[in-house]
């Protein structure tokens, strides 16, 4: 099976040996993206405001790569705050509708440019 890489300059460019995402038959493998301003690669400050720079970062990258978030099947949400669950789930309201995918939030101890969140996604094309 051959793979295709995924990559728009409408989310942070990868500050790393990865592709924004990789679509192998109908499966897109989304990295995980932190909340870069794409134009900036700057964090955006607060965590709502990087909960929701994260949703757009995922959703340019599955744009690019032929889908949206409502093709979005697993979803992994990485916390540096247990305690900010809520807020994803608010945030996570305004883009999504049911059927939700499936999903894991897991706290960590860090991530990069000492960002509050990181998602990573999987996503179904028809």
């Amino acid at each position: 099976m051959s793979k295709t890489v995924i990559n728009t300059d409408k989310a942070p460019a990868a500050i790393g040996t990865y592709s924004q995402a990789i679509k192998a038959g109908n499966t897109v493998y989304l990295s995980g993206q932190i909340p870069l301003d794409p134009k900036t690669m700057e964090l955006v400050e607060g965590f709502e405001a990087q909960t929701v720079q994260v949703f757009e970062n995922l959703k340019a990258v599955a744009e690019a790569a032929g889908g949206s978030l409502k093709d979005i099947v697993k979803l992994n949400i990485f916390l540096t705050d247990l305690g900010n669950f809520a807020t994803v789930n608010e945030v996570m309201s305004r883009y999504f509708q049911q059927p939700y995918p499936a999903r894991a939030a897991i706290g960590i101890a860090a991530l990069p440019k000492a960002a509050q969140v990181e998602m990573d996604a999987i996503l179904v094309l028809d």
